[in-house]
């Protein structure tokens, strides 16, 4: 079976085509920077490689290019889109409604639409890329894995709020959690890559890219995570604000006279490393600019290595205990510097990096914390995209077994 895996994030649309008979990837890439300005990379498995700049107001323009590169020009690698034998999308948000990978239907796009005010930066992104999926694929079924699956094995205590009862039975007002096909793959490899049981370890993985969130992974389930009633919550990212007093929101909604929506789009779009910053969203352009001595980018800086460290404590104490503690994602595999400030004096929790190691790790699977130290330390590449297609295969051989 040939699966296409398009994964929507909140400024790019990774994909990868996969044979999954042999799990190899035929293709892959992404289209980058969508809604300030726009670059795609494309490369297939024999070597070729497209690049360009494009516009990418939208993630519509984006999921177009990718077609067009897939099936034209000197990096093809189908003749056709009829080639596809299925696609599997990631959706951030499927609340307490999908609870496990689901068959995209019109109703089920109508349901993912309507929880867009719950992860307002992707779930959009999403319905685009399913629509204008239907319509070039139209007969390719299509499977949509959700985010917030993975966390549903969070214990009340840690899901609810402190709004009363009712908020709760009446608009499901909770702590959803996200990236969670993230944290289930890379636990799950390294679990594989450590000779264990998963059900063994304690694991507080970091997914840190423009999107960013803390999860304690206990026995292979998610126990707890930082994000929450939407993917605003917890650490500082490129443009959402994380975790802030609530009293500051009606504060700054009184003071700029902003709408509840308005408000919703300064700190989704406007805040976070963005907002403090003043440079960038892109982790990279603020490293830039650290490099170069900015005072606000060095600001923006620290604060994401302080709530990254702040969540690491919080979570081994939640678990009793850490085993090991994961890298990954954009920034969580290749900012070796993150990586090392997040970990240093941490002595106490059984944490200690190995330098040398660490500053020449790039996207790789590697241990990274010195021989002496209690807790290991890993960068595992996360494959979401592998994880999907896994996913898709399943309900799409469960629907063709049922008929």
């Amino acid at each position: 079976m040939v699966v296409l895996v398009v994964n929507a994030g909140s400024s790019s649309l990774k994909y990868q085509l996969l044979d999954m008979e042999s799990e190899s990837v035929i293709a892959k890439g992404n289209c980058d920077r969508i809604g300030i300005g726009g670059h795609i990379s494309h490369k297939t498995s024999d070597g070729r490689v497209y690049e360009a700049d494009c516009d990418f107001p939208t993630h519509t323009e984006a999921f177009e290019k990718l077609v067009s590169v897939l099936a034209t020009g000197d990096a093809k690698v189908i003749d056709s889109m009829s080639q596809i034998n299925a696609v599997g999308h990631r959706v951030v948000h499927g609340a307490e409604i999908f609870k496990e990978a689901t068959v995209i239907t019109d109703d089920v796009i109508e349901k993912i639409s309507s929880l867009s005010e719950l992860a307002p930066v992707h779930n959009p992104a999403h319905v685009l890329a399913l629509k204008a999926c239907r319509k070039v694929l139209p007969d390719a079924p299509m499977v949509g894995v959700f985010d917030t699956a993975f966390h549903q094995t969070m214990p009340p205590k840690a899901y609810m709020m402190g709004f009363p009862y009712a908020d709760y039975e009446n608009y499901g007002v909770r702590k959803y959690g996200f990236h969670g096909t993230s944290h289930r793959f890379v636990t799950a490899a390294l679990a594989k890559a450590l000779g264990k049981d998963i059900k063994d370890l304690k694991i507080i993985s970091c997914h840190m890219g423009n999107g960013s969130s803390i999860t304690a992974v206990k026995g292979g389930q998610s126990v707890d995570t930082t994000m929450g009633f939407t993917p605003l919550d917890g650490v500082i990212m490129g443009t959402r604000c994380g975790s802030v007093d609530p009293s500051a929101v009606t504060y700054l909604m009184d003071k700029h006279g902003f709408t509840p929506s308005r408000m919703s789009d300064y700190m989704n779009k406007e805040s976070g490393l963005l907002g403090i910053s003043g440079i960038s969203s892109d982790n990279r352009d603020v490293t830039a600019a650290c490099a170069e001595g900015n005072q606000r980018a060095i600001l923006a800086n620290e604060m994401l290595k302080y709530d990254t460290k702040k969540d690491i404590g919080a979570f081994a104490a939640v678990m009793n205990g850490v085993d090991a503690v994961i890298f990954t994602g954009g920034i969580g595999e290749n900012d070796a510097a993150i990586r090392g400030d997040v970990c240093k004096d941490m002595e106490y929790l059984g944490i200690k990096i190995d330098d040398e190691v660490n500053s020449k790790t790039r996207g790789t699977l590697t241990r990274i914390s010195a021989a002496d130290s209690k807790v290991e330390v890993w960068v595992v590449p996360t494959n979401e995209e592998l994880l999907i297609a896994r996913d898709t295969v399943a309900v799409v051989e469960s629907l063709c077994a049922a008929k």
